[in-house]
């Protein structure tokens, strides 16, 4: 087996004094999706935050292509690797055009402009989420799909080898959360991405990873992870899991959670 391009070891976090990850240890292989799941405050977002270095962690490491993040300068790790938030930050007075050609930005250098090629770039990742004819449009005019799906074009533009998701369809209405998470998924790159509708997270990740409390309880195929007992123990509800009809990738299929309702825990 080849190297893994992600591998993290031992890897703690405590802000103040709360510790909110504790010894975490996994690997992911390049190509892989991996899904992010756990209740809430488990600990996900903080996770997702050191992979993209917003945080150091306090103890243990984080590896990418078998370097320490600290080797990389940041320039050189954002050429690698792109981010898409739950919350869309507002882009006063910029068109769509121009908050999508931001993805160009680590690879220029200081006050180099948008030539050709990344005009091309960009319109081609406008055309793939289905944004073309709004790419003069003020980006705060946009609803939260189309927002989202901006998002992954910048993404595109940037050309990473990994993308890190934390919760991007958490706002939005089911047909632009599955789509969003299919233009991730389209875009042929490692990804990591948090996810809240476990369903959703089964479909798409070729790996789950379970967080509760700020530990790693559980990892592996979507088959293997999502059962009623650990829906029951990690999310505290009752359920039934069926094996469905999965993608041509999976052809033994994923889970599908069939929550029961009207009960007293």
């Amino acid at each position: 087996m080849t190297s893994p391009q992600i591998s993290v070891h031992n890897l703690s976090l405590t802000l103040g004094d709360k510790p909110i990850l504790t010894a975490l240890n996994f690997t992911v292989q390049r190509g892989q999706f991996i899904g992010l799941i756990g209740p809430n405050g488990a600990g996900k977002s903080s996770l997702l935050r050191c992979l993209y270095r917003y945080w150091h962690p306090g103890a243990g490491e984080i590896r990418y292509a078998g370097k320490p993040l600290s080797d990389y300068p940041r320039r050189a790790y954002a050429r690698q690797v792109a981010v898409v938030l739950q919350e869309i930050p507002s882009q006063f007075n910029l068109a769509l055009f121009e908050v999508v050609a931001m993805g160009v930005t680590p690879h220029k250098t200081l006050f180099s402009a948008v030539n050709e090629t990344d005009k091309k770039l960009i319109l081609e990742a406008l055309e793939r989420v289905g944004l073309s004819h709004k790419a003069q449009q003020q980006f705060d005019a946009l609803s939260g799909g189309e927002k989202q799906r901006a998002m992954i074009a910048r993404a595109m533009v940037q050309q990473p080898e990994l993308l890190i998701m934390d919760e991007p369809t958490s706002h939005l209405d089911v047909k632009y959360q599955i789509q969003i998470m299919e233009l991730a998924k389209a875009m042929g790159v490692t990804v990591i991405a948090s996810f809240h509708d476990l369903n959703l997270a089964a479909a798409l990740s070729d790996e789950l990873l379970v967080l509760e409390q700020g530990q790693l309880i559980a990892q592996g195929a979507p088959l293997e992870i999502i059962t009623p007992g650990l829906l029951s123990d990690v999310f505290g509800v009752c359920a039934d899991v069926e094996t469905v009809s999965g993608p041509r990738r999976n052809a033994s299929g994923v889970p599908h959670i069939r929550y029961h309702y009207g009960y007293q825990q």
